[in-house]
């Protein structure tokens, strides 16, 4: 029985190998995603979502099916598993490509008038139907009617 027990304890000790997991050095397995694979592409569909295509100009980079977006987007994972921040990739492709590959452009500067102008547009047009509207909807002074006081008096001649 002690045979049996070193033998044992020998190919205990060679290969310690978890139930399920490949041995070290093997190829991952196909389809097999680590915990920071899964982030990593969140990150590149999240940062891809906020970047324009170049090409399509109308669509993100995760919306256009253009080979350049295709690129880019491997270019967003190539920087993340480098280690770099979404912010650093954002200004990666802004020193590139200036603000207009950002879908949202910062809220300072020119871009700010994107932001309020709408606003004031809506506020000033409110304000006009408000007043042609109270205008419309005041009824007329009848022929013969008296005129208020402030209106009833006689206008100032000139000398």
């Amino acid at each position: 029985m002690s045979l049996a027990a070193a033998l044992l304890a020998l190919v205990a000790a060679v290969a310690p190998v978890q139930a399920g997991a490949p041995a070290q050095g093997a190829p991952p397995v196909a389809g097999a995603t680590t915990a920071r694979d899964s982030i990593i592409g969140e990150q590149v569909r999240q940062i891809a979502s906020e970047l324009r295509c170049p090409v399509c100009q109308g669509l993100s980079l995760q919306d256009s099916p253009s080979e350049l977006a295709q690129q880019m987007r491997q270019v967003i994972r190539d920087q993340l598993e480098a280690g770099k921040t979404p912010e650093e990739v954002k200004a990666y492709f802004v020193s590139k490509y200036s603000e207009w590959i950002l879908l949202e452009p910062a809220p300072r500067g020119a871009n700010l008038m994107v932001y309020v102008l709408p606003v004031l547009l809506v506020v000033g047009g409110g304000a006009g139907l408000f007043v042609a509207a109270r205008r419309w909807t005041r009824q007329p002074a009848p022929a013969g009617a008296p005129l208020p006081e402030d209106e009833a008096e006689e206008p100032e001649t000139l000398p």
